[in-house]
C-alpha cells in the first residue's frame, strides 16, 4: 500500500513537472511570436526570394572569386535597378489616375449623353436605368450629392488599398535586401534547414522534406509569382508609355490575374480596343497592339522555361493562396500566399503517402516464415 502511494505521488509529481514545462514553453513561444509577428511577412518573402535566387547565386559565385557577399550584393543591386524604373512608372500612373478622377468629380466638365428611348423598354431594369441616366445627363450635381457618401466610402477604400500597395512595394524592396544577406550565408542556412527538418522528422525524412520544400518554393515563386510579376511589368510599361488612363490600376489587375492563372490577354484586348477607338489606326497604335498581345501571352513562353523543372501544384491551391494571402497580408500577401499554401499542400500529401505498409506476414519472425509457408504447402491429413 505504501509503495502504491509513493508511485502515485511520483507519477503525479512527474506529470506536474511536464505540464509546468509545457506551459512555460507555450508562453515563451507565444511571446516570441508576438514580437516576431510584425516582421513575419517581410521575413517570409525574404526567405522565398533567397531560396528562389540561390541557384543564380551559386552560378555566379564561381565567376566572382567564390565571394558569397560580393555575389549576393551584385544580384540585389541589379534586381533593384531593374525593378525601380517600372515600379516608379506604375506608381506615378496610379497617383495620376486618382488625381484625374478626383479632378473630374470636382469640376463641372463631366458631360453624359442623353439616354436612348430603347433603354426604357428593357424588362425590369429599363425604366429605373433610364430615369437615373436621364437625371445624370440633365442634373449631374444632384446625382453627385446623392452618391457622395458612397463615393467617399469607395474612394477611402481605394486610397487605403493604394497605400497598401505602396507599403507592399517597400516591403518587397526590404525583403530583397534581406534575401541578399541570406544568400551570402546560403550554405549555413541549408545545413540549418536540414538539421531542423531532421530533428522534426527523423534522419531519413529530414533531407527529403527539405528538398521537397525547396523545390516547391522555387516552382511556385518562379512559375507562378515570377511570371505574373514579369507580365505585370511588361503590360504596365506598355500602358504607361501609351498614356492609357489608369495604367497602374490595370497593371495591378494583370498581376492578380496572372497569379490566379487567368490569361492576362483579357486585360490587354479591351485596352487595345480603347486605344484604337481614341487614337485611330496609326503606326504607334499598331506597334502598341502587337506589343500588348505579345506581353499578354508571354506566360505561354515563360511557363515551360520557368515551371517545367518545378513541382506540380493544382491551380485551386494557387488561387486560394493568392486570394487568401491578399486578404490577410495585403499586397505582399498576394505573393506569399500561393507559395506558403503550396508548400503546406506538398507536405500534407507527402505525409499522407508516406504511411508504412504493414503486412501481417511481415510481423512474423523471419525464422518462422519458412515453417508457415511449408505448413501451407503440406497441410495435415
Amino acid at each position: 500500500m505504501l509503495r502504491t502511494n509513493i508511485s502515485a505521488r511520483a507519477l503525479s509529481g512527474g506529470l506536474l513537472d511536464v505540464l509546468i514545462r509545457a506551459g512555460l514553453i507555450t508562453v515563451l513561444v507565444l511571446f516570441c511570436f508576438q514580437i516576431f509577428h510584425p516582421f513575419l511577412n517581410l521575413m517570409l518573402w525574404a526567405v522565398i526570394l533567397a531560396i528562389t535566387l540561390y541557384p543564380l547565386h551559386c552560378m555566379l559565385k564561381g565567376k566572382l572569386g567564390n565571394k558569397d557577399g560580393r555575389t549576393a550584393t551584385l544580384i540585389v543591386v541589379v534586381a533593384l535597378a531593374l525593378l525601380m524604373v517600372p515600379i516608379y512608372l506604375l506608381g506615378t500612373s496610379i497617383s495620376d489616375s486618382i488625381e484625374g478622377a478626383l479632378a473630374i468629380l470636382k469640376s463641372d466638365s463631366l458631360e453624359i449623353p442623353l439616354p436612348s428611348e430603347k433603354i426604357a423598354t428593357l424588362p425590369l431594369i429599363g425604366k429605373p436605368l433610364y430615369s437615373f441616366w436621364m437625371q445624370s445627363a440633365t442634373d449631374m450635381s444632384s446625382v453627385l450629392m446623392k452618391l457622395m457618401p458612397y463615393i467617399k466610402t469607395v474612394g477611402l477604400t481605394l486610397l487605403g488599398k493604394m497605400a497598401g500597395v505602396g507599403v507592399g512595394f517597400l516591403l518587397f524592396i526590404g525583403a530583397l535586401i534581406i534575401a541578399g544577406v541570406l544568400m551570402a550565408y546560403g550554405e549555413k542556412g541549408e545545413r540549418s534547414a536540414i538539421a531542423i527538418a531532421t530533428r522534426l522528422s527523423g534522419p531519413e525524412r529530414g533531407p527529403r522534406i527539405t528538398e521537397l520544400c525547396t523545390a516547391t518554393i522555387r516552382a511556385v515563386a518562379q512559375g507562378v509569382v515570377g511570371i505574373a510579376f514579369i507580365q505585370m511589368l511588361l503590360v504596365g510599361v506598355g500602358f504607361v508609355l501609351m498614356g492609357v488612363p489608369g495604367a497602374g490600376l490595370l497593371a495591378m489587375v494583370a498581376l492578380l490575374m496572372g497569379i490566379m492563372q487567368l490569361p492576362v490577354i483579357l486585360v490587354s484586348l479591351p485596352v487595345i480596343a480603347y486605344v484604337f477607338a481614341t487614337e485611330g489606326t496609326t503606326l504607334a497604335t499598331i506597334v502598341f497592339a502587337i506589343y500588348s498581345v505579345v506581353a499578354g501571352m508571354a506566360d505561354n513562353i515563360l511557363k515551360p522555361l520557368m515551371l517545367g523543372r518545378g513541382v506540380d501544384v493544382p491551380m485551386p491551391v494557387i488561387l486560394i493562396g493568392a486570394l487568401g494571402g491578399m486578404v490577410t497580408g495585403g499586397f505582399i500577401g498576394l505573393f506569399i500566399g500561393p507559395v506558403v499554401l503550396a508548400v503546406a499542400y506538398q507536405l500534407f500529401w507527402q505525409w499522407v503517402e508516406d504511411q508504412p505498409q504493414i503486412d501481417a506476414l511481415d510481423e512474423q519472425p523471419r525464422d518462422e516464415q519458412p515453417r508457415i509457408e511449408a505448413a501451407n504447402e503440406h497441410p495435415p491429413v
